[in-house]
Formats: structure tokens, C-alpha cells, sequence
């Protein structure tokens, strides 16, 4: 009798300790610790670079299982900025592009977490799988993504911060504005810091 009671505490504190180690984690928007960076080639003579100033979302991570981790991510499209006001503005609101006033938000909600290593700093890298919804448009892509590091804050919370890399054809999603064949590839980078939530 006594073993199975020590037997059903000991399974009852792995399990106790498990949920405690897992973590939901909003994305830190109002710190402006989050960025959704882009490059695509201006008519194969040069790069145009932007970035987004309005995205959100939320994540589960544990360090200790990277492959359960889950992310939602959303872009306001309307936010985009190449620092170049006009631009900006034919950018966000062309019907072939990225018509915010149509589609406003650009999501990414993941599908699996594939743990590939570390890289030459030592971080943990993975490959994450998910949905990325443009233009009302759905496709599948994996990003490159590295665990850059968790731990307190000065204000009292807790964080963890990653990187990722993709790359997209604006082909594949809808009708698209032909600038010609070298700008239908883009490049993207993603950093961000998540706040734990409490």
C-alpha cells in the first residue's frame, strides 16, 4: 500500500512538475520587441527593405520540448512601412498587392516544431511548419527558426526571444501585381520576445 501511495505522489509531481515547465507567452508588441522584416528585389537592379509596425501574437514553449511548442502570429498589413510614405500607401492599398482594406491582417499559425540542432553559436534551432495566410490565401511553409534565450525581465516578468527566416513567392498567394520575375520571390525575417503570461 505504502509503495503505491509514494508510486501515485512521485507520478503526481512529474505530471505537476510538467504543466508547471510549459508556458504561454503573449508576444511583446508594445515594447516593440517584436519585428516582421522584409527584402524584395526592385526590377533586379536593387533591394527595397521594410518592415511591419503592427503585429501580435501569442505562443506556448517549453525549452525542454521544443516539438510541443504552438505560435499564432498576425500582421496588420495596413502597417507596412519601406520608408517611403507614397510607396507605403500604394503598398498597403493596391488591389494587387496587399489591399488591407480587403485583407487586413496576414496570419501564421504553426502545424509542428521540428527540433534540427544547434547552430554555430549554440543555440537551438528548429524547423517550424504552419500555415501562412496572405490575400485571404493559404499555404504551407517552414520557417528557420533559432531559440535565442529565455529568463526575468527588469520589470518583474519573464521572457524568450527567437529568430526565424522564410521565403515566400508572391505568385503563390492570389493575384499579384507583376513587377517582373525577380521581385516574386521575398525574404523574411521574424524576431520577437514573448512575455510569460501570468
Amino acid at each position: 500500500m505504502l509503495k503505491k501511495t509514494l508510486a501515485a505522489l512521485a507520478i503526481g509531481s512529474a505530471l505537476l512538475s510538467a504543466n508547471v515547465m510549459a508556458a504561454d507567452y503573449v508576444v511583446d508588441k508594445t515594447g516593440q520587441h517584436a519585428f516582421v522584416n522584409f527584402k524584395i528585389s526592385h526590377l533586379g537592379y536593387s533591394f527595397i527593405t521594410g518592415t511591419f509596425k503592427d503585429i501580435d501574437g501569442k505562443f506556448s514553449f517549453d525549452a525542454a520540448k521544443p516539438e510541443d511548442s504552438k505560435i499564432e502570429f498576425n500582421v496588420n498589413t495596413a502597417s507596412v512601412f519601406s520608408n517611403n510614405a507614397e510607396r507605403d500607401k500604394h503598398i498597403a492599398g493596391d488591389d494587387d498587392l496587399l489591399n488591407s482594406g480587403k485583407f487586413a491582417k496576414a496570419t501564421f499559425v504553426s502545424t509542428s516544431v521540428t527540433p534540427t540542432g544547434k547552430n554555430a553559436a549554440g543555440k537551438d534551432t528548429a524547423d517550424v511548419a504552419g500555415d501562412l495566410t496572405i490575400l485571404g490565401v493559404t499555404k504551407p511553409i517552414v520557417v528557420k527558426a533559432t531559440f535565442l534565450g529565455e529568463g526575468k525581465d527588469p520589470w518583474g516578468g519573464y521572457r524568450a526571444g527567437f529568430e526565424g527566416t522564410f521565403d515566400i513567392k508572391r505568385s503563390d498567394f492570389g493575384k499579384q501585381k507583376n513587377l517582373g520575375p525577380a521581385s516574386d520571390a521575398v525574404e523574411l525575417y521574424v524576431t520577437f520576445e514573448g512575455v510569460k503570461a501570468k
